[in-house]
């Protein structure tokens, strides 16, 4: 796999009263993919919306929509996430108790898999399922609440999950207090995909802060 550095607006820190129009915004700014933050009060303190948000919004970007569910149990609403338009879902390792069955619902309704893995959930969990993914979300925060404080301890652990995965085709994103400052670090760990919900939609104009974004590509590591 070829590898570019690629940065996925999280419409989370948008304005929700004119979502479409920002989701069109930030894709011809320059965003690779949208980041959808799909939160159902239980799994994580927070909730933000569901399928029918994502069918609505669908138009304004024909970019992934790089969907990440934070809720439990996630596998009945797999499928209406992928009719409303969802190309990637992602399920959190701790919100399923059946990891691997999860994963084969997701590539059953033709939406690309990944797994998701909260701060303190040791990157071993995603071992056995590298085969049925093509991304690993390493949360950096604290999952629930855009704008938290970046956690550095997840940079060796995104070291450890490159050196797993090797050289297979596999995205390790990185979601939760990534801004100019904290993305080389990510970047040069071996992260590959950027979540940025303030650091874009917090500082406009959006070009300018998906550049900046971006600068940090000259750490990837190929």
């Amino acid at each position: 796999m070829e590898r570019r550095l690629l940065i996925a607006p999280s419409i989370l820190s948008a304005d929700f009263a004119r979502l479409g129009e920002e989701v069109r915004a930030v894709d011809e700014a320059g965003a690779d993919w949208i980041h959808l933050d799909v939160m159902d009060g239980h799994f994580v303190p927070n909730l933000t919306f569901g399928p029918q948000l994502v069918k609505a919004i669908r138009s304004y970007s024909s970019k992934c929509f790089d969907t990440h569910l934070m809720i439990e149990p996630v596998d009945p609403y797999i499928e209406a996430f992928a009719a409303a338009g969802a190309d990637r879902i992602i399920v959190h390792v701790e919100a399923t108790k059946h990891l691997d069955r999860t994963l084969q619902l997701v590539a059953s309704t033709g939406a690309r898999a990944g797994v998701s893995l909260n701060p303190h959930t040791p990157e071993s969990l995603v071992e056995y399922v590298l085969d049925r993914i093509d991304l690993v979300l390493v949360m950096s925060v604290n999952p629930g609440f855009g704008g938290q404080k970046f956690i550095p301890a997840v940079v060796e652990k995104i070291r450890r999950l490159r050196r797993m995965i090797g050289a297979r085709p596999i995205h390790i994103e990185v979601d939760g207090g990534i801004d100019p400052t904290t993305a080389p670090e990510v970047v040069a760990a071996g992260a590959d995909v950027l979540v940025a919900g303030s650091a874009v939609f917090g500082r406009p104009p959006y070009e300018q802060a998906i550049a900046a974004l971006r600068a940090a590509e000259r750490h990837l590591v190929r």
